[in-house]
């Protein structure tokens, strides 16, 4: 009973529907009491030779009464009932969704994507059933067993019921047993669907990598084997289930026999008549609903309590939240209110003392401090896992600040006369966030068409604005080749695309944004070095401010500020001139790339010692 008490927000919520459905079962379990008293009444009336025609036809028309109005009952309860428990599920999933949307990216490092889809169904599927049928089980059954009892009790025999009734606590040892062994079986077998969903959800994303290395053998082995596990983890689950019927078919086949063999001494000794006794085997056979609802109940309690326990281990990960982040209703400014980050001059500074994950022992950032002034060019470079990337989510609010009062992010604009501190302000990132047009390193796009996945950019965007950013980002010339232009399906993550054209279509979106700052991260990895500098010289046409990370140092010509990330710290800035007299990391690198580039241009002699 425990997962009602944790439900109990949601029945004070849904609580006439509750009361409207409780009503009428109450009305659906004294109309059932009424058929077998009825049938006992004729076969006295027959015993006796006192039926008659009239007798008959009454009798039967209250009985198809009885069936009609219990019909209409019954329709309504479930249609009031059920559309309660609904509701349940779709708040669940609502919840689960709106909770995904502001987790950081180690949250789905944590949890797979097939784990959160299994929870989102079969999870929540199972607690709306528990607000369903398990409430049905009980009230319904509770209150039939409780009405039949006493109608045995009062109006027939108070013997014959106790004696029927001896078999009931060997019933209720049973099912205490079967229920204490399945709540971890349950529990292991929504583990071992979440690990099967895992599995198919990596295949599919991964069939190309599959196929180009012929791991077919081998992904279908490891799918027979997921399979096989939750078979045997489900098959453990229905055969601990199935014992409910075989205990409950027992102990009504012996509340049978002892009502049989009781109710013939009570007759003989004149103290039942055969009618009533025929009554209270009519009325027995109710109490057999009761049973099966009791069992019933423990069954989907023990389920929704496991569901439940894994849906709130998702919305209540304390550990795996950003608490800089604010739901789209908080994001608006008050009217009397100026709103601090509308475009205009503005200065973003950050200085990050020390960052790490929560999972890990050695910090990502130990000391990294800058500033971006609007029309600013800032670029962030440093050798591989320097984190470059997690500098930006810091930004981003996407990662938390850990307390340390040394880590500070503030923003100074026209409308403020001192800096905001965005660390003591958390609904400011959420706003700050809509200022950013921001392309990642992988470029993500959704499974619809090209004109869709721009229009995430700005949804009023017309065709020309949709050329504007598609020339800008060089990808207008691949649109105008497709068959259906920017009405072309991309596929599932973009699939039709290659790596290059998904990274230019994912900064022509970010463009639509039209946002006072543009954040690249490695974003132009993926197209060759001519097209990524006619991209970068259109983009100091739009006089944002820009923060680039990337590989490819001469990219960075023209940047106001270089930051040069080593294991984490600053260890060198300025701009390119600068960092170039320097000669330390930076002007290293740059020295290998510019020949590398000499080396590619540079035509080599052919097998017959000549250039062609």
């Amino acid at each position: 009973m425990h997962l009602f008490l944790q439900l109990k927000w949601f029945f004070k919520q849904q609580a006439i529907r509750y009361i409207v459905a409780m009503i009428l079962l109450v009305g659906v379990a004294l109309l059932s009491l009424m058929p077998p008293w009825i049938i006992g009444r004729v076969v006295d009336e027959a015993h006796q030779q006192t039926l008659t025609t009239h007798l008959l036809l009454t009798y039967t028309g209250w009985l198809v009464m009885t069936g009609l109005v219990v019909y209409v009952l019954r329709y309504l309860w479930r249609l009031s009932l059920y559309s309660a428990s609904f509701q349940l599920g779709t708040q669940l999933r609502a919840k689960l969704y709106n909770s995904w949307l502001y987790r950081p990216p180690r949250f789905f490092q944590r949890f797979k994507t097939g784990d959160l889809m299994a929870r989102a169904t079969n999870d929540v599927t199972a607690v709306e059933m528990s607000a369903g049928e398990a409430i049905l089980a009980l009230f319904d059954g509770l209150l039939t067993g409780i009405a039949v009892v006493i109608v045995l009790s009062v109006t027939i025999s108070w013997k014959l019921t106790l004696i029927a009734l001896i078999p009931w606590p060997f019933m209720a040892l049973f099912f205490w047993q079967i229920t204490r062994r399945l709540h971890s079986q349950y529990e292991l077998a929504q583990e071992r669907f979440s690990d099967l969903n895992n599995h198919v959800q990596e295949s599919i994303s991964g069939i190309r990598l599959i196929k180009c290395y012929g791991l077919s053998d081998i992904a279908n082995s490891q799918f027979e084997q997921a399979t096989q596990q939750a078979r045997e983890a489900n098959i453990a689950v229905d055969r601990t289930e199935q014992c409910y019927d075989p205990v409950i078919i027992g102990v009504m086949g012996s509340a049978f026999f002892l009502t049989l063999a009781g109710g013939t001494w009570l007759i003989s000794l004149g103290e039942i008549t055969i009618g009533q006794l025929t009554s209270f085997t009519l009325y027995l056979g109710q109490l057999v609903w009761p049973m099966f609802a009791y069992g019933w109940l423990l069954n989907l309690l023990k389920r929704g309590e496991v569901a439940y326990g894994r849906i709130e281990e998702l919305l209540n990960d304390d550990n795996h939240s950003v608490t800089q982040t604010a739901t789209p209703s908080l994001l608006t400014t008050p009217s009397d209110k100026p709103n601090p980050l509308s475009p205009g001059s503005f200065t973003l500074s950050w200085s990050i003392n020390w960052f790490r994950y929560p999972d890990t022992e050695h910090p990502v950032i130990t000391s990294c401090d800058g500033e971006l002034k609007q029309g600013h060019i800032i670029g962030i470079v440093g050798p591989t896992s320097c984190g470059k990337t997690t500098l930006l989510n810091l930004l981003l609010g996407l990662e938390p600040l850990a307390s340390d009062e040394r880590n500070q992010i503030t923003l100074t604009t026209e409308q403020t006369n001192e800096p905001l501190n965005l660390k003591h302000a958390p609904l400011l990132f959420a706003t700050l966030r809509t200022m950013i047009a921001y392309v990642p390193q992988e470029a993500f796009l959704f499974s619809t068409s090209i004109r869709d996945n721009l229009l995430i950019g700005d949804p009023n965007a017309d065709t020309a604005t949709l050329d504007w950013a598609c020339s800008l980002a060089q990808i207008d010339a691949d649109i105008t080749q497709l068959p259906d232009g920017y009405d072309t399906l991309v596929g599932e993550r973009g699939v039709t695309l290659s790596g290059g054209q998904k990274q230019r279509l994912s900064l022509a979106r970010a463009l639509l944004k039209r946002a006072p700052i543009l954040m690249l991260d490695d974003a132009l990895s993926a197209v060759d070095h001519q097209t990524e500098q006619a991209i970068l010289t259109g983009l100091k046409t739009l006089q944002c401010a820009m923060i680039i990370v990337t590989h490819r140092l001469s990219a960075l010509r023209q940047a106001d500020n270089i930051l040069v990330l080593e294991q984490g710290q600053l260890t060198e800035q300025g701009n390119h001139d600068a960092l170039l007299s320097q000669m330390s990391w930076y002007a290293k690198i740059i020295k290998h790339q510019q020949l590398d580039e000499q080396l590619v241009a540079t035509p080599q002699p052919n097998d017959k010692g000549t250039t062609p």
